[in-house]
């Protein structure tokens, strides 16, 4: 019994479709057919403590003109939108024209920078590229405390490690947010950041004979390499995706994907009348049956008359001698 019971909820938890946009997802559907997705931002005033700030900079600048294109290449694959393009120009004009501020947010304990746009000139830039939205996506650092495991996975070290973290959103042209990345609307929220800047060097404490490790920043060669890496497929082939940003990007499109047909559904007219039932054509209507002729009913009876006597009584004359 207990097993009849829960496996209607189980199915309710997880079998059921769930809304990952900060409107109803039948709005979304109907709104956002043309979808522009802005060179990837770098926050370059944002907390990243590399002592060789400037060439990370300009390396993530690359590394994202080399792989926003697989993000585009993901959303078209979604079916959810009628175009999906990639737009020109220089991002860190665009931020400098678009940007309005940042802020530092711990939600559900997940701690990012959340950015905020100018309204009018984010209205401007989508007329401009005749999109119905627009997705802005941005790199920025962000310092927080975490746990580091050695190669061995014996020994691990907790510290304050810098990082960058990738966010996203999708605005329409009044900045109202329709989606956004981390994106709080799931069951199980969860975040990743795209790499962490920082290493304890267990090599050196071990060496040392000590308990607790430097943390070191990695080199602009190493996190180039790292960036560089590629994902592998399910029978582990090497793809020529980037393993970091592809798990941002699977993160990202997972988020966006919607079933279109269940959204057709849901947005048909609830008092459209039903269409009448299809007549057969003539060649395909029934035979008739053949008519069955009911008995007339027969009308009331009458009250019988008193009885007559019988015309063939012989009856004797007057004056007859019979």
């Amino acid at each position: 019994m207990k097993r009849l019971i829960l496996l209607p909820l189980l199915a309710l938890m997880f079998g059921c479709a769930q809304n990952h946009f900060n409107v109803p997802t039948e709005h979304f559907a109907a709104k956002v057919k043309v979808l522009g997705v802005a060179p990837i931002i770098v926050d370059a005033n944002s907390d990243i403590r590399h002592p060789k700030k400037d060439q990370l900079v300009a390396l993530i600048a690359d590394m994202n003109r080399k792989y926003e294109q697989h993000l585009v290449r993901r959303l078209k694959e979604t079916g959810n939108f009628f175009t999906v393009a990639l737009l020109d120009g220089d991002p860190q004009r665009i931020f400098g024209e678009l940007f309005f501020r940042s802020e530092k947010r711990d939600d559900a304990t997940i701690r990012y920078n959340k950015y905020f746009w100018k309204a009018d000139e984010l209205r401007d830039y989508l007329k401009k590229n005749n999109l119905d939205a627009v997705m802005l996506l941005v790199v920025s650092g962000l310092t927080q405390n975490g746990k580091v495991y050695s190669n061995t996975l014996l020994t691990s070290q907790p510290s304050d490690y810098n990082y960058l973290i990738l966010t996203a959103q999708v605005l329409d042209g009044d900045g109202t947010i329709l989606w956004e990345y981390p994106n709080f609307r799931s069951r199980f929220t969860s975040y990743s950041p795209m790499i962490n800047l920082q290493y304890p060097d267990f090599s050196e404490a071990e060496a040392n004979l000590s308990d607790k490790a430097d943390v070191k920043f990695k080199t602009i060669d190493g996190i180039r390499r790292t960036l560089d890496q590629r994902g592998k497929d399910i029978l582990l082939r090497e793809t020529q995706d980037s393993e970091v940003y592809g798990k941002q990007f699977d993160d990202i499109t997972s988020l966006l994907k919607y079933d279109a047909g269940e959204q057709k559904k849901n947005t048909a007219p609830a008092n459209k009348p039903a269409p009448p039932p299809e007549q057969p054509k003539p060649s395909e209507q029934p035979a008739k049956a053949p008519e069955v002729k009911q008995p007339a009913a027969e009308p009331p009876t009458a009250p019988a008359a008193p009885a007559k006597p019988a015309t063939d009584e012989i009856v004797p004359a007057k004056g007859s001698t019979l």
